[in-house]
C-alpha cells in the first residue's frame, strides 16, 4: 500500500505541472515546441530523459542480463553516438530555419509530396517507440501492485494519455527535468546497494563473467555486426522526439549545445543499468524473468522506503519517453497532415487537433504493446523501419544540392521497401544497412537523371 500510496502522489504531481502548463498553452506552437522558450539545460536534459527511456532502464538490463553485452551494445554506447551526430549535425540546421516538425524541413527542401510521404511513415515509428515505453511502465507497475502486465497496460495507457494531453512540450520538458533528477537518484541509490550486497566495488567487479564482456554474439557475421551498431546510431538519428526539443530551443546554438550535454549526459549515466546486467545475475537472490528482471531486482535488494525512490525513478524514466512519442504522432499528424487537409485552420483548431490525435496515437500504442513483443524488441523494430529513406534525405537535402522532390519520393519509398523485405520477407542479414544503401542509390539516382533532363 505504501508503494502504491506513493505513485499515487507522484502522478498527481506530474499531472499537477502538466495542469499548469496547460494554462500557457494557447497554440499549437505553444502546444508542440513550447513556444521556441527553452535554454541548454531544458533542451540537454529534456532529450536525455526522452532518450533514456524503458529499453534503456529496463530491456537493455534483461537483454544484458542474458546475453552479456553482445545482446544491446545499443546501450549506451549506441544511442550516445546518435545524440553526439544528432548535436552536430541536425538541431543548429533545423532551429535555424524555424521549423515545426521533422516533416516541414521535407516540404521546404522537397516539396508537399515529399512531406507527405515523410510524415506518413514517420508515424508509425513513434507509435512503435510508445508501445514500448507503455509495455515498460506496465512491468513496473505489476511488479509495483501485483497485478497483470495487461491491466497495467490499460492503466498506464489512460494516464499517460491524460498527462500528455494536457501540458504538451512544455509540461514535458519541465517535468523531464524533475524525472531527470529523480531517476539519477534511484540509479545511484540500487548500485550502491548491489555493490555493497556483492562485497564492494573490488568484488563486484571480479563476479562479472569476462565471457559477458564480448560484444560479439556467438556466430555473428561481419554484416550483422555493423547492422547491429547502425540501428541505433543512423537508424535514430532523425526522430521526431528530439529535434521537437530542438526546435523549441531559443536558438540555433542553444538547440546544438543542448543536444551535446545531452550526449554527455545519457553515456555517463546509461553505464549504470549496463553495470546492472553484468553484475546482478551473481547475486543470489530471486531474479525477474525479462523485462521484470530490474523492477524485481530492486524490490529484493531495496528496503520499502528506498524501493519507493527507485520505483518513481523508473517511472520518471518511462513516463518522460512515451508522452514525448505521443507528441511526436501528434506534430506531424497536426502539422503535416491535418494542416495541409485544412489550411485554413486557425492556431486554436490546431491545438484541438492535436490533443485529439494525441488521444487516439495513445490507444493505436497500447494495441501494439498488447501484441506480445518485449520492450527491447519494439525499439529495434522502431529504430529501423522507414528510417533508412528519412535519414538519407535530411543528410543529403542539408549538405548536398543535388535532388529534388523526385529524389526524396525514390529514397522513401525504396528504404521503407527494401527494410520490410529484408526483415520480413527473406530475413537477409543486416537489412537495415541494406535499406540505407538502397535509398541512397535510389536518391542519386533519382537527382542524377532528373538533373540531365
Amino acid at each position: 500500500m505504501l508503494m502504491i500510496a506513493a505513485l499515487a502522489a507522484y502522478v498527481a504531481l506530474q499531472i499537477g505541472i502538466s495542469w499548469w502548463a496547460a494554462r500557457r498553452t494557447a497554440s499549437d506552437t505553444d502546444y508542440l515546441i513550447a513556444g521556441r522558450r527553452l535554454g541548454v539545460f531544458a533542451v540537454g536534459l529534456s532529450v536525455f530523459a526522452t532518450w533514456f527511456g524503458g529499453e534503456t532502464v529496463l530491456g537493455s538490463t534483461a537483454t544484458i542480463a542474458e546475453e552479456g553485452l553482445a545482446g544491446a551494445r545499443a546501450e549506451p554506447f549506441g544511442y550516445a553516438l546518435t545524440l553526439l551526430f544528432m548535436a552536430l549535425l541536425i538541431a543548429g540546421q533545423f532551429r535555424k530555419r524555424g521549423y515545426m516538425t521533422l516533416a516541414d524541413f521535407f516540404r521546404d527542401r522537397f516539396g508537399g509530396r515529399a512531406e507527405f510521404l515523410a510524415a506518413l511513415v514517420a508515424i508509425p515509428t513513434s507509435l512503435l517507440w510508445a508501445a514500448a515505453q507503455l509495455l515498460a511502465m506496465a512491468s513496473l507497475l505489476a511488479v509495483v501492485t501485483g497485478f497483470p502486465v495487461a491491466v497495467m497496460l490499460v492503466a498506464a495507457t489512460a494516464l499517460v494519455i491524460v498527462y500528455t494531453l494536457l501540458g504538451g512540450l512544455l509540461g514535458d520538458v519541465i517535468t523531464d527535468m524533475l524525472q531527470g533528477s529523480i531517476l539519477l537518484i534511484g540509479l545511484v541509490v540500487l548500485l550502491v546497494v548491489m555493490v555493497a550486497a556483492l562485497g564492494g566495488p573490488s568484488a563486484a567487479l571480479a563476479s562479472i563473467d569476462p565471457e559477458r564482456l564480448r560484444l560479439v554474439g556467438p556466430g555473428e557475421s561481419w554484416i550483422e555486426r555493423i547492422d547491429v551498431w547502425m540501428i541505433p546510431v543512423l537508424g535514430s538519428l532523425v526522430a521526431q522526439e528530439p529535434i521537437a526539443r530542438f526546435l523549441g530551443a531559443k536558438s540555433a546554438k542553444t538547440a546544438r549545445n543542448g543536444g551535446l550535454l545531452a550526449a554527455g549526459i545519457y553515456l555517463g549515466v546509461g553505464l549504470i543499468p549496463l553495470a546492472f546486467g553484468l553484475m546482478a545475475p551473481s547475486l543470489p537472490i530471486a531474479h525477474g524473468d525479462g523485462d521484470l528482471f530490474l523492477p524485481t531486482l530492486a524490490r529484493e535488494l531495496l528496503p520499502s522506503a528506498l524501493f519507493v525512490i527507485f520505483a518513481g525513478a523508473l517511472f520518471s524514466a518511462v513516463l518522460s519517453t512515451v508522452d514525448s512519442a505521443l507528441l511526436a504522432v501528434s506534430a506531424l499528424a497536426t502539422e503535416n497532415l491535418y494542416r495541409r487537409a485544412r489550411p485554413q485552420s486557425g492556431a486554436r483548431e490546431r491545438l484541438i487537433a492535436a490533443r485529439t490525435i494525441t488521444a487516439l496515437a495513445g490507444l493505436t500504442a497500447l494495441t501494439i504493446a498488447l501484441s506480445g513483443e518485449s520492450i527491447y524488441g519494439l525499439v529495434e523494430i522502431a529504430s529501423s523501419f522507414g528510417s533508412a529513406g528519412i535519414l538519407v534525405c535530411v543528410l543529403a537535402g542539408l549538405y548536398l544540392r543535388l535532388g529534388g522532390e523526385i529524389a526524396a519520393l525514390a529514397a522513401l519509398v525504396t528504404g521503407l521497401v527494401t527494410v520490410l523485405l529484408a526483415d520480413w520477407v527473406f530475413a537477409i542479414p543486416g537489412g537495415f544497412m541494406l535499406s540505407i544503401a538502397m535509398a541512397a542509390a535510389a536518391y542519386m539516382t533519382a537527382a542524377l537523371i532528373t538533373r540531365s533532363r
